[in-house]
């Protein structure tokens, strides 16, 4: 489900929150010390152009991506193309690879721009030093079990292989050259990328990736959804207090801004017009200046091959749609897609 285990990480993060562990506004370098002399660049020049924090990386920060860190898929800037000269992408060892990390320069001082990052994935490295269990256990023991997500985890379960979807991208020209011949990869316009059976996912990890590590089925993501639509709690369940994921879903961005306001102009989950971002979701402020079919209020986030979801509390309903196909931006399934659900409503809660 690639960035769909955001929002899943940040909502474990919390249940720690709740019981004390840290407050939204402590350092990271509090718990993580190797950012503690993390620079930032200056936004000119090469990747030795830096200058100080002004004010340190918050915990707040990595929940809502303003904490100053990107991808390397960005191709923007100095620091992406350090991040992919570092395979920032890709770990095997978390510790590791948070302390390369950590050499690397910020590319806007922490709290002042959002910016599409690997912040969860430092979140979930912090999740790992609060609780002192990996992610996966955590997970698995705070989450998925008390919520019965039966398929979800790190890695595919191995009398589920053949559950597993293949993952495939669009075709753009003949992949096979002069040859007149069909391409046995390719389907209805489609590339076939990654059969299922050979899969990374299929095999044990310690790939644990908060930002995008996560496997996932319907039935278990619309537990989590209808968690989060209950306000925190499921089947006797109780994951979250109600306020807590009131909070989550609020705006967390400095003056009510939205994120054209507040945002760099890079690839997203998401649009930026009208669209503020809480913690872990994006969050619609105006529905008009996002150009969606909406509601206030309604919180939402993506993954990579092209899968979405959104609650909507004022209407009462969430809605969860999984394919693979990469990128996410191939069609403009998201918007469409909200079209159609709301179309479909012949009774509004909002209005009554």
């Amino acid at each position: 489900i690639y960035s769909m285990t955001k929002p899943i990480t940040t909502v474990a993060s919390m249940t720690l929150y709740e019981e004390g562990y840290f407050q939204l506004d402590d350092p990271v370098a509090k718990y993580i010390p190797e950012f503690e002399e993390v620079k930032v660049w200056t936004g000119e020049g090469d990747i030795s152009n830096v200058v100080d924090c002004e004010s340190p990386m918050l915990v707040r920060h990595v929940m809502s991506h303003t904490s100053g860190l990107t991808y390397g898929f960005m191709n923007t800037n100095p620091v992406d193309a350090v991040y992919r000269d570092n395979e920032m992408g890709e770990f095997e060892d978390l510790s590791a690879w948070i302390s390369n990390l950590a050499t690397i320069p910020l590319i806007s001082q922490p709290g002042s721009q959002w910016n599409y990052s690997v912040s969860t994935d430092v979140l979930g490295k912090l999740i790992e030093v609060w609780s002192g269990q990996t992610l996966e256990q955590f997970f698995s023991e705070r989450l998925f079990a008390p919520l019965e997500m039966i398929d979800s985890g790190f890695h595919v379960k191995e009398e589920n292989h053949g559950r597993f979807s293949a993952l495939y991208e669009p075709l753009v020209g003949p992949s096979m050259g002069s040859l007149n011949v069909p391409d046995p990869g390719e389907r209805h316009g489609l590339k076939l990328v990654e059969p299922y059976n050979k899969s990374r996912y299929l095999k044990p990890t310690k790939h644990f990736s908060g930002g995008g590590g996560l496997v996932s089925t319907m039935n278990d993501y619309a537990r989590f959804c209808q968690m989060l639509m209950n306000g925190g709690e499921l089947d006797g369940a109780r994951i979250l207090s109600p306020t807590t994921i009131k909070h989550m879903r609020t705006n967390q961005l400095p003056n009510s801004k939205d994120m054209a306001a507040m945002g760099q102009p890079v690839w997203s989950e998401t649009s930026y017009d009208g669209i503020g971002f809480g913690l872990g979701f994006a969050v619609v402020l105006d529905p008009i200046k996002a150009s969606i079919v909406a509601s206030p209020g309604e919180h939402h986030w993506g993954g990579a091959a092209s899968t979405f979801f959104w609650l909507d509390p004022a209407e009462d309903l969430y809605v969860i749609f999984l394919t693979q196909l990469i990128p996410s931006s191939t069609y403009p399934i998201r918007r469409e897609l909200r079209v159609r659900v709301y179309q479909s409503l012949v009774e509004s809660n909002a209005e009554s």
